[in-house]
């Protein structure tokens, strides 16, 4: 018998996030710092019969002294998961606070946070990011140069398909190499594009982001993906909302946006 197909947001926290770009850990109700963003941080859990998948694995231990890796752990535990257990994860894009996760210093030394996940990144992605590691804080090139030797790193490029339900398609603007992840199995449809469809309020909202790649490659593929995500009935998987991550598009009112309903 098919196992059902589980698919849950694994919220590590929220964050106020100023130019200096670090991460200070905020109530969830409470504002962020004037002039800083308010993100919150949340890696999404599939479930199915043949794998437990990541889509992005949040902060980690590395951008900010109020975070750790044992939040991951323990939002595994409450799914009856441990680090073992995960079998793929696939990053939208590199950001740190999209994949510092993938290893921490726990125990003192680096040490791979899902020892047994192989992790599909984009290859471009991957070359641009260790090409300009110099001048980087130390920690980020540690990480790195662990990751390169001791993980099990393999490349996504536009269209890949790298297990039955997962495809990407490389749509850029947050970054130059930004993927939108899709996951269809059956009447399960969940589509997750990382910063470029991060927030609930980037759905009835056209802006230019000034902190993006590309601010207009970023706004027209925001603007497709939610004419797919409503005419194909897709969940969205916002990474950086608040109270509802998940949610679906379920009426189109023409320029007055769309109806969202959390799921």
């Amino acid at each position: 018998m098919m196992k059902d197909i589980t698919v849950s947001a694994l919220y590590e926290g929220t964050y106020s996030v100023g130019i200096d770009k670090i991460f200070n850990k905020i109530d969830r109700g409470d504002p962020p710092a004037k002039g800083a963003l308010k993100l919150s941080i949340n890696p999404f859990l599939i479930q199915d019969r043949d794998h437990t998948i990541l889509f992005d694995v949040g902060i980690g231990d590395l951008l900010s002294e109020d975070s750790s890796i044992d939040t991951i752990l323990d939002n595994l535990s409450k799914h009856s998961l441990t680090e073992y257990d995960v079998s793929d994860i696939f990053l939208s894009h590199l950001h740190f606070d999209h994949f510092a996760g993938l290893a921490n210093r726990k125990a003192g030394y680096w040490d791979l946070t899902f020892p047994d996940a192989t992790i599909w990144v984009s290859e471009d992605g991957w070359k641009d990011l260790n090409d300009t590691l110099e001048g980087k804080p130390d920690d980020y090139q540690e990480l790195i140069h662990f990751l390169n030797l001791r993980a099990e790193v393999k490349f996504l490029n536009d269209g890949s398909n790298p297990i039955p339900p997962v495809t990407v398609e490389e749509i850029g603007g947050h970054t130059e190499h930004h993927l939108a992840l899709f996951y269809r199995n059956g009447d399960h449809r969940y589509l997750m594009a990382g910063d470029v469809l991060g927030r609930r309020v980037a759905v009835n909202k056209t802006f230019l982001a000034k902190f993006d790649y590309d601010p207009k490659q970023s706004m027209e593929a925001r603007n497709r993906l939610k004419k797919l995500a409503y005419n194909e009935k897709f969940t969205i998987m916002a990474y950086h909302e608040t109270d509802n991550p998940l949610f679906k598009l379920v009426d189109d009112l023409g320029k007055e946006g769309y109806t969202i309903e959390n799921v």
